[in-house]
C-alpha cells in the first residue's frame, strides 16, 4: 500500500514495512521525522524518539497535531499515508530543480498508448482534499453518492463526458422547435435550496419526460410493424378456416 511512497523517500525496507508492528511503526516515525518531515526542532525531538516509554502514544499524538494531520490515532494507514505524503512532498520541494526534469523508470521506452492509461489510477484517494472535492462535484451535478470516492469521481467522468463535451454542447445546441415552456408552472417536488440548481433540475426532468414520450412512441411503431405481419392471415373461405 506504502511501496511507492516508501521508495521515492529512500526507506530502507519499503516493500516489508507493516505499520500493524508497533515498534516498526514507532521507529518509521522517528525516521520520517528526522530525514523528511522535520517538523520538530532536533532538541525538540526527544520525546518522539523515546519509542520505549509509556507516553510514546501522546506524544506522537501531539506531533500529528502539531503537523495538522486530520486523522486520528487509531486511524494507523490513512495517518501513515497522510503522513508520507508530507513527506514526499517537503523532499520535493528541497530537491526541485533534481526531480523537474526527471523522468520516471521505464517511462523513456513506453509507447505513446502508455499516455491514454486510466488517469484516475495514480489518484490518493485517501486525502482529504480529494474527498472533499469529489463531494463538491457530485452534490453540485446531483450524482448519487457512494462510499467509494473513486466510483462518484468516476460518475462525474461519464456525465461530464456525456453531458459537457464539445460534441455534447454542439449536440445540445441544437434547438428543436416547439412551444415555449413556464418552469414555474412546473412543480419540482423537491428543493436544493438554490435557485439556479432547481431550474436546472426541472429542465433535466422535463427533457427526460420528453425522451421518455419519444421512446414510447418508438415502442409503439414497433408494436403496430409487429402486428401488421402477424394480424394479416389470408382468408380461405371455401376451406373454413384462416390461414396460409
Amino acid at each position: 500500500m506504502f511501496r511507492r511512497k516508501l521508495s521515492a523517500l529512500d526507506y530502507h525496507n519499503p516493500g516489508g514495512f507493516n505499520c500493524r508492528d508497533e515498534t516498526e511503526f514507532r521507529n518509521f516515525i522517528v525516521w520520517l521525522e528526522d530525514q523528511k518531515i522535520r517538523h520538530y526542532k532536533i532538541e525538540d525531538r526527544g520525546n518522539l524518539r523515546n519509542i520505549h516509554s509509556d507516553d510514546w502514544p501522546k506524544s506522537f499524538e501531539k506531533y500529528m497535531k502539531d503537523v495538522n494531520c486530520p486523522f486520528k490515532m487509531q486511524e494507523r494507514q490513512e495517518t501513515v499515508d497522510w503522513l508520507l505524503g508530507l513527506a514526499v512532498r517537503l523532499e520535493y520541494g528541497d530537491n526541485a530543480d533534481k526531480y523537474k526534469d526527471s523522468t520516471p523508470d521505464g517511462a523513456k521506452n513506453t509507447d505513446n498508448t502508455a499516455k491514454n492509461a486510466e488517469p484516475l489510477i495514480n489518484l490518493d484517494v485517501n486525502n482529504p482534499d480529494f474527498k472533499a472535492g469529489v463531494m463538491a462535484l457530485a452534490n453540485l451535478l446531483q450524482i448519487q453518492r457512494h462510499d467509494d470516492y473513486l466510483v462518484m469521481l468516476k460518475a462525474i467522468r461519464i456525465l461530464v463526458q456525456e453531458r459537457l463535451t464539445q460534441d455534447a454542447i454542439a449536440k445540445a445546441n441544437q434547438s428543436k422547435e416547439g412551444l415555449p415552456v413556464a418552469l414555474e408552472k412546473h412543480i419540482l417536488g423537491f428543493d436544493t435550496g438554490d435557485a439556479v440548481i432547481n431550474e436546472a433540475a426541472q429542465i433535466l426532468r422535463l427533457l427526460h419526460i420528453e425522451e421518455l414520450r419519444e421512446l414510447q412512441t418508438k415502442i409503439n411503431e414497433a408494436i403496430v410493424a409487429v402486428q401488421a405481419i402477424i394480424a394479416d392471415p389470408k382468408t380461405d373461405h371455401r376451406l373454413g378456416k384462416v390461414g396460409r
